[in-house]
């Protein structure tokens, strides 16, 4: 919250002594406030207390009593988020409607920000259907609602309609900005390579791995959900790439899949390498299935050694870029890593065992260490969705890619 602008709309509700508090918590986490209230609400709680406590001036209304003209559009720019509490329904009435017709909803209509709302009022009114049709629209406007509680009323009954407390709705705010920073910036572009590859022997035939991609497939949709577009150069599997940030390019051999590479290497800000690429390929493609012969007992396969396509593009890593590689080991793990961290010049690699059940090719689950030069950090067995957020906001928070 520390140096966040939040606007605070308080409608006409008894609800309204929240408020108060409400910005004296905001402030307390380190965000600067400005308040609109309603006609209605000075008469529940008085702008001179909510401008103390703000320490900015309360608007009421387009103009101020010596004529200053108020602009909304200016204000709704400003902040970062807008939080209304309490919303009463006449106030949730015209905010699901567009009815323009105070300084607080025009205010609204004029905001770029994220929106909550926190209704206050009696149990039938916040149970009846037209106030619940309200809420949907607003849900659907993208508008995030914090959830009245049960107690006692103004009215003396006990049911939903309280306003939530105003340390909750700060722990809603924080979250938001937490999960908010742990997003890219604008235009950040990743490239992840997944799945295995397939080096033709002869038309029926190739030398492949048992990858399924899963793992590759998944750090490419955390990060699209994270906000970067992502170039996915995908080897031979079942699966489907569902994000629209996501651009896909299938390839089937290495020498593809490093041609595929290159076109978008120097464009991207970081790079994770999780394919399974095959380290050798047949020093001769066959145009003809190749068939054995009548009293042959062996047959000799000549492999030439394909591209390291980590390596290759390492070797030009720009200064802002961050490489990252994975290691599927079956012993001498860590050193094996570490190996590879320094030859193929990555920032980190990802290391899983191959003889850790759970772990590897082919399962929906997988166990990580992360090994940068200064750091091992080990994820325990999770699925792969969850281990790619996990790491993908790990990524986020250690490395520098949201510096300006």
């Amino acid at each position: 919250m520390q140096g966040k602008k939040i606007l605070l709309g308080v409608s006409g509700s008894i609800a309204a002594y929240k408020s108060a508090v409400l910005v004296r918590e905001l402030i307390k986490a380190g965000a600067e406030v400005k308040v609109i209230m309603t006609d209605s609400a000075t008469a529940f709680i008085g702008k001179v207390t909510m401008a103390n406590l703000s320490k900015n001036e309360v608007i009421s209304d387009f103009t101020s009593e010596n004529g200053t003209w108020h602009n909304h559009v200016d204000l709704g720019l400003w902040a970062d988020a807008f939080i209304i509490a309490p919303a009463t329904a006449n106030t949730i009435a015209k905010m699901a409607n567009g009815i323009s017709d105070n300084f607080l909803i025009a205010t609204y209509l004029s905001a770029r920000c994220k929106v909550f709302v926190a209704p206050a009022m009696d149990v039938d009114m916040y149970k009846h259907p037209a106030f619940l049709q309200n809420i949907d629209t607003l849900n659907r406007h993208n508008c995030t609602i914090i959830e009245s509680n049960f107690g006692e009323l103004a009215s003396g009954l006990i049911g939903d309609g309280r306003m939530a407390e105003p340390h909750e709705i700060v722990e809603k705010l924080s979250a938001f900005f937490l999960a908010d920073s742990l997003k890219f910036k604008l235009g950040f572009t990743a490239l992840i390579t997944a799945g295995p590859t397939r080096e033709n022997l002869d038309p029926v035939r190739f030398l492949s791995n048992y990858s399924t991609g899963k793992m590759g497939y998944a750090l490419a949709e955390a990060l699209a959900e994270k906000g970067a577009k992502v170039f996915l150069i995908s080897g031979p599997v079942q699966l489907n790439a569902k994000h629209k940030n996501i651009n896909l390019v299938n390839i089937n051999s290495a020498n593809e899949m490093l041609h595929a590479c290159e076109k978008v290497i120097d464009t991207v800000d970081l790079a994770i390498f999780a394919a399974a690429v095959a380290d050798f390929a047949p020093a001769e493609v066959h145009s003809q299935k190749i068939k054995k012969q009548e009293g042959e007992n062996e047959f000799v396969l000549k492999l030439i050694k394909n591209p390291d396509i980590a390596a290759t593009l390492g070797s030009k890593k720009k200064s802002n870029q961050v490489f990252i590689g994975f290691a599927l080991e079956t012993n001498n793990e860590l050193e094996n890593a570490k190996k590879k961290l320094i030859s193929k010049n990555f920032d980190a690699v990802l290391l899983n065992s191959a003889s850790v059940e759970g772990a590897g090719f082919g399962v929906d689950t997988n166990v990580i260490t992360f090994i940068s030069k200064s750091t091992e950090i080990s994820f325990p067995l999770m699925s792969k969705q969850k281990l790619a957020n996990e790491l993908i906001q790990f990524f986020i928070k250690n490395f520098s890619f949201n510096e300006n």
